[in-house]
């Protein structure tokens, strides 16, 4: 059991896998840290900031892709979900492509850098880690606990 942060505007006991207008790094789920500072950095674009806390259990038996560390398969993989493509996994697991990153490989597929310039770039950001859960399945490992409300 791990606990789990997600940074919002209201308590979320019943997690939902919404479809948004602009896909995200590991596509359509449900986004969630374990990195308390990064969810509390997620509620701040809220007027009303909380981060909902939840029990992960891990359930070997759903299919999960691991980016233990930012690689070329990772970067391909973020720009084909920000791309609109499905993915057929349970729960992805990674560092986020955060606006700056986001701009860099705008960059990249504009031409304006290349893959080697892109990673020179990349290094000197700050960790950042997300867990996509992005089927119905995926959500079962999860269990409210509770919010904090962030000043």
């Amino acid at each position: 059991m791990q606990v789990i942060y997600h940074g919002s505007y209201t308590k979320i006991e019943n997690p939902k896998i919404l479809s948004l207008k602009y896909p995200k790094d590991f596509g359509t789920g449900f986004y969630c840290t374990i990195l308390k500072e990064q969810a509390i950095k997620w509620a701040n674009k809220y007027d009303t900031k909380v981060i909902n806390l939840y029990e992960y259990h891990e359930n070997k038996n759903l299919k999960i892709k691991d980016f233990t560390i930012m690689t070329e398969e990772w970067l391909d993989f973020i720009i084909a979900c920000r791309s609109g493509k499905k993915h057929d996994y349970d729960i992805v697991i990674g560092a986020m492509a955060d606006d700056q990153i986001y701009n860099y490989i705008n960059d990249l597929l504009s031409g304006i850098i290349t893959r080697e310039a892109f990673w020179e770039l990349a290094k000197f950001r700050h960790p950042t880690h997300q867990i996509a859960f992005c089927t119905e399945k995926a959500l079962k490992t999860i269990k409210f606990i509770g919010i904090e409300e962030v000043e």
